[in-house]
């Protein structure tokens, strides 16, 4: 057990910060579609990078304009979409619709045997967008379609389990963070549960824990573990996710 990733997810270790580069990422390229997983995916496969907690996917994936995902299911997941380019429409199997431009967040509940299409619908602008499955926890049915708007702000909660400060609901213990830090300056950033994930989105940053700091770059992420807060240093403006995960 040499590489520290899979140490991190088989939770053997304490007090912690191990960078995710984007470049570790698996990734891929056909053409209407360019994507970089975070965690195994599709016919991306890494046995020490199956989830973290109940984080089960972290994509960021381009689409090609006109490009659309033909009608899929989804397990009991919570699937959070962040536009960060573009536009997206989607569609399910019962006939419900949706469009979403840049800055919106798109929170869906999967339900057994519904569908979902997502296209892009520009004719010139691919369409960008983070997406995030969670799992569900199984006594709790699926909700309406919650939607938020990317605030330009330096700390936002976007989801969480309680529905605290206008944040979308969560159906499970994970509460969902958007940041902003201006050059040069810094922000501390509180932790309620044992693991965490930050996600840039972009930006360049040093994030400094108790017990270590890392550098991380735009697409990169870090695990993090045991820590009660962590410190983001912006070298420049630095936009990002912490996703807080109970166990």
């Amino acid at each position: 057990m040499k590489d520290k990733g899979y140490r991190l997810l088989v939770k053997e270790m304490t007090m912690m910060m191990i960078t995710r580069s984007a470049t570790q990422c698996g990734k891929a390229d056909y053409g209407w579609l360019q994507a970089r997983y975070t965690f195994s995916f599709g016919h991306y496969f890494d046995p020490k990078f199956l989830n973290y907690q109940s984080l089960r996917v972290l994509n960021q994936e381009v689409l090609a304009p006109k490009a659309e995902f033909q009608p899929k299911s989804y397990p009991h997941v919570d699937i959070l979409n962040i536009i960060l380019q573009g536009e997206a429409q989607y569609r399910d199997s019962e006939g419900n619709y949706i469009h979403a431009k840049q800055g919106d967040c798109l929170l869906f509940s999967a339900r057994q045997g519904i569908s979902y299409s997502e296209l892009n619908p520009s004719d010139k602008i691919p369409m960008t967008r983070l997406q995030l499955w969670l799992n569900a926890c199984p006594q709790q049915e699926p909700l309406p379609l919650q939607r938020k708007i990317l605030p330009n702000r330096l700390l936002t909660l976007l989801a969480s389990p309680t529905s605290e400060n206008s944040s979308m609901y969560l159906r499970q213990q994970v509460w969902i963070s958007y940041f902003v830090i201006k050059p040069r300056e810094h922000q501390t950033l509180s932790l309620w549960n044992k693991y965490a994930y930050l996600q840039s989105i972009s930006g360049n940053a040093r994030i400094g824990s108790r017990t270590d700091e890392v550098v991380i770059q735009c697409g990169d992420g870090v695990f993090i573990q045991e820590e009660q807060e962590i410190t983001l240093q912006a070298d420049t403006l630095f936009r990002g996710l912490l996703i807080d995960l109970a166990e």
